[in-house]
């Protein structure tokens, strides 16, 4: 079974939520619908602005501690590199 590890945020260079699912679409629903973390939720993040898929699930989630672990500016970079203006990219990712 695959999954993603993803990053959300309120706006550019903002909040950053960093998560891991196997089921992309239903996980950003429930973050949108006030369902998902309690830490998105106190600090609205909902824009999705990463969003990397991997063959098997324990891909995701390793990668998800491995940025967890990543200095901010690291992972700004990140975002960035594929995502300069920080747009919401759940729809292009479906």
């Amino acid at each position: 079974m695959g999954g993603w590890t993803y990053i959300l945020t309120n706006k550019p260079r903002g909040v950053l939520y960093i998560d891991e699912t196997a089921d992309i679409a239903v996980r950003i629903w429930q973050h949108r619908s006030g369902q998902g973390s309690a830490f998105c939720r106190r600090y609205g993040l909902d824009r999705l602005v990463l969003a990397e898929p991997h063959a098997e699930i324990v891909a995701a989630i390793a990668r998800e501690k491995a940025l967890k672990a990543w200095k901010r500016d690291w992972k700004i970079r990140l975002v960035e590199e594929s995502n300069p203006e920080w747009e919401d990219i759940f729809e292009r990712v479906l």
